[in-house]
This record gives C-alpha cells, sequence and structure tokens, in this order.
C-alpha cells in the first residue's frame, strides 16, 4: 500500500516523499486510517517497522484539517518519549515531515540549558516532544500550558513505566484538554501497559502488528558462554578475528561501559560511551560520529536502547544481559530495521544462565550457543568436581598442600583462606597435654602471711604447668 493512496495534503506528501517514503510498513497501514478518524489506539510493534510515521502522519494531517493560530506556550501535541536521545530523533524525523508545511516542532529533554527550550516555547510551538521530567521542570516554571493539547502520544509507553515515569505520565496527562486523542505505542507489551491503556484511552482500539514481544525475523541470534572476568578478553578476540567494525555494546551499568571503553582504548580501538552520566553534547557527538563511521564501537547503557536509529547496522552485542527481558528485544532493535538482517550477540556467564531462559522464553526461540575455543565455561558440578579431585589426589601428604574449603565456595569458585595441611609425621606424633584451667573465684583470699600476686588468663595458665 503506497502513501499516495491515503489522499494526504500535498505538502505533507511532498516531505514524506522528501524522506524517502513510498511504501507503507505494516504498523503504518494498520494504524494511519483509525488514527486519521480520531481514534484512540494501542500499537505493540517491533522496533523499527515505522512507528514515528504512524502517529506523526495522521497527526500532521488532522492539524492541517483543522489549522488554528498558534499560541505561546501553548502546544496542540504532545509526544512522550523516555529518552533524550529518542526525543531529538523524534524531533528529526517529524520535522522532515512537516518540511513544507505550516507546523512547529520542538523537542525537550535534560541535560541542556533551558534558555533556548523556554525561548521556543514563548515563541509558540505546535508540537512538542519531551521526556516527563523535563516537561515537569517547564510547566512549575510557567514555561508551557497544557490544557490546549489535542493529541497525546506516548511513545514506547512500555519503557516509561520501566523507568518509574508512570506517576510523572499521569500527572500530565491530566493537565492536557479533557476531549483529547490519544495514542500509546510500544514495542513489548505488560500487564501494566495493559492497565495503563485504560485508564489514559477511550473506547481504543487494540493494534499488534506483530506476535506479543516478538523480534524481527531478520535478525541473527547467538550466544557466546563466556565467565564474566573475561568478556572483554573475548570481545576484543572476536573483533579482531571477525573484522567486526560497526558495534553497538550494551552494559548494564555505568561502570561497565567505563571498563570496557578503557580497555578497548588501551589496545587503540576506536570507541565511545554514551550513558547517563554524560553531557547531552557529549552523547550527541559520540552517536554523531559513530554514524559517520569515525568510532568503531559504541558503548550505551539501557538509557540508549530506546532512540538510536543508525542504517545499516549489522552488530549488537549485549556485553551483559538486560535485567529486564523485555529490554533485550528493544536493545537488539536497533539492528535489522526496516527488513534488513542484522546480528544480535549476547555474552553470558554462567550467572546469567536464568535470564537468557527468561529471554528466550519471551522471544519464544532458543538462540544458537557458539562456544569459543579457550573460553570454555565449566559448569559449576564440574568445578566443584574438579576442585574435590585436586584435593584427594594424594599431594595432601605434602606439608606445603593447601585444602579448600568446598563448603563455603559459590558458583565452583572457592573462598576463604588456605590452611596449611599436616605432615604424615606431624599427623603421628602425639599431642601436647593441654593446660590446666584455672577456676576464677569471687572468694577473698585468706590472709596467710605475705600477699601474693594473683596471676591471671594466660600468665596463670603459663605458671600452672
Amino acid at each position: 500500500m503506497q502513501f499516495s493512496s491515503l489522499d494526504l495534503a500535498p505538502e505533507l506528501q511532498r516531505g514524506i516523499t522528501e524522506c524517502g517514503y513510498s511504501t507503507m510498513t505494516p504498523v503504518q497501514i494498520q494504524a494511519i486510517v483509525p488514527a486519521r478518524r480520531g481514534k484512540d489506539l494501542q500499537v505493540t510493534a517491533q522496533t523499527g517497522t515505522g512507528k514515528t510515521a504512524a502517529f506523526a502522519i495522521p497527526i500532521l494531517q488532522l492539524m492541517l484539517d483543522k489549522p488554528k493560530e498558534v499560541v505561546a506556550r501553548r502546544p496542540r501535541a504532545l509526544i512522550l518519549t523516555p529518552t533524550r536521545e529518542l526525543a531529538e530523533q523524534l524531533a528529526v524525523s517529524i520535522t522532515s515531515y512537516a518540511q513544507f508545511v505550516p507546523i512547529s516542532v520542538t523537542a525537550l529533554y535534560g541535560g541542556v540549558k533551558m534558555g533556548g527550550q523556554a525561548n521556543k516555547l514563548n515563541a509558540g510551538v505546535d508540537i512538542v516532544i519531551s521526556t516527563p521530567g523535563r516537561l515537569l521542570e517547564h510547566i512549575t516554571l510557567g514555561n508551557v500550558v497544557l490544557a490546549a493539547v489535542e493529541f497525546v502520544v506516548l511513545d514506547e509507553a512500555d519503557r516509561m513505566l520501566d523507568m518509574g515515569f508512570i506517576t510523572d505520565v499521569m500527572k500530565l496527562m491530566q493537565m492536557t484538554a479533557d476531549k483529547r486523542q490519544t495514542l500509546l505505542f510500544s514495542a513489548t507489551t505488560s500487564p501494566a501497559v495493559n492497565e495503563l491503556s485504560h485508564k489514559i484511552l477511550h473506547d481504543h482500539q487494540q493494534i499488534r502488528v506483530t506476535k506479543i514481544n516478538s523480534t524481527a525475523d531478520t535478525v541473527r541470534h547467538a550466544v557466546y558462554p563466556v565467565e564474566e572476568s573475561r568478556k572483554i578478553e573475548l570481545f576484543e578476540t572476536l573483533l579482531k578475528e571477525k573484522n567486526w567494525f560497526q558495534v553497538l555494546v550494551f552494559t548494564s551499568t555505568k561502570e561497565q561501559a567505563d571498563l570496557l571503553l578503557a580497555a578497548l582504548k588501551k589496545s587503540k580501538i576506536e570507541a565511545a560511551v554514551c550513558h547517563g552520566d554524560k553531557s547531552q553534547g557529549s552523547r550527541r557527538r559520540a552517536i554523531a560520529d559513530f554514524k559517520s563511521g569515525k568510532l568503531q564501537i559504541l558503548i550505551a547503557t539501557e538509557v540508549a536502547a530506546r532512540g538510536l536509529d543508525i542504517q545499516g547496522l549489522d552488530y549488537v552485542i549485549n556485553f551483559n544481559l538486560p535485567y529486564l527481558p523485555e529490554d533485550y528485544v528493544h536493545r537488539i532493535g536497533r539492528t535489522g530495521r526496516a527488513g534488513a538482517s542484522g546480528n544480535a550477540i549476547s555474552f553470558v556467564s554462567r550467572e546469567e544462565e536464568q535470564t537468557l531462559e527468561r529471554i528466550q522464553k519471551l522471544i519464544g526461540a532458543d538462540v544458537k550457543r557458539i562456544v569459543k575455543a579457550g573460553f570454555e565455561v565449566t559448569s559449576r558440578g564440574s568445578l566443584l568436581k574438579s576442585i574435590s579431585n585436586k584435593v584427594l589426589s594424594g599431594r595432601s601428604n605434602r606439608a606445603s598442600e593447601t585444602v579448600i574449603d568446598l563448603e563455603s565456595s559459590k558458583d565452583g569458585q572457592a573462598k576463604g583462606k588456605p590452611r596449611r595441611a599436616k605432615s604424615s609425621e606431624e599427623s603421628n606424633k602425639p599431642s601436647a597435654p593441654k593446660p590446666a584451667r584455672v577456676k576464677k573465684t569471687n572468694k577473698p583470699a585468706q590472709d596467710t602471711g605475705p600477699k601474693k600476686k594473683v596471676l591471671k588468663g594466660k600468665r596463670a595458665q603459663q605458671y600452672s604447668r
């Protein structure tokens, strides 16, 4: 189905064509028409399937159908999104669609000064794209009022719930017009998302383009079992052997991202990080350099799992598996976009095996395992058996033998201080008699002449032998 069949305003159609859009994706086919009719929607579709155009194009057309004068600090449409990167990306895309129509767009997010954003709001803007926290800041300062908002979009609604934005979202929704159209888009679904949809949507239509929480068929999944302490070594080995170039790596924490960056720089590999401790300018430069090919590796935390749109990205590496299985879908959604092929590779330690099982259950598929020579992972049971055999191998007769306490070991790693084993000579030697114990008494000493010094504790034991 072609965009030209939608009977859009000529200027809007021109902007869409300039963006290179001609044939609609499945989510656009199902969502654009009912959204244009003013219907509330709950849409679940994979990342990279064209959801931005699915909600932006009908809103732009509806605003053109009923034009209104731009009023300072009072936008007509609000798009809420969980991250700075996604807000910025949405602003670029929607501005491109609207490049030939008199509709203005601005993005609000943290990490930058508020003055420039406040000036744009004061001049008047039609569509505001914002993270919940930054929007509440502007509202508190009187920079924006939501009473005139007719269209609301919650993009990546599932992620906003995961990040704890539900209270802020509900507060913002109450500030918008009572008669509004609300569109809720997400890549995954959950009971929390469904509960939210019933609270904010009215007589809504539910659209599921693919099966719930599925990943793109064009993405190849693989797992490398590896000890946690050897993940950096494995990554550098695969980089050299496979000749990977543009690779997006996800870590679970900022500390892990920084450690990996330090190791790659030491190996003279061009890389950068993108996480919450970095300024917006630094993050923007890192993403731009990665897209342009200046960087071989971009390391990101979950904050960047939404909003990164990189054409032709072949590899996404999960240095650590995400805490929430649903986040796996979002992470690997950066590759295999718009029908292109991609690779999702995960480094999985023994501690992450249960998380892997939950991910496989969520996506409904087993992930291919690849054992890299030299990086084999021994199971906990096998490792304990190996340690036990070494202890009992006959070397225990040597005076310097170390005995490992298996009972105190966890995950196959023996813990506690090593203790010296007795030699056979020492074992046959009769043990020395224990020193006599001195009983303490509270009775006063009898006066039998000159007072004697009363010895206590260890000194008493020494003199009682």
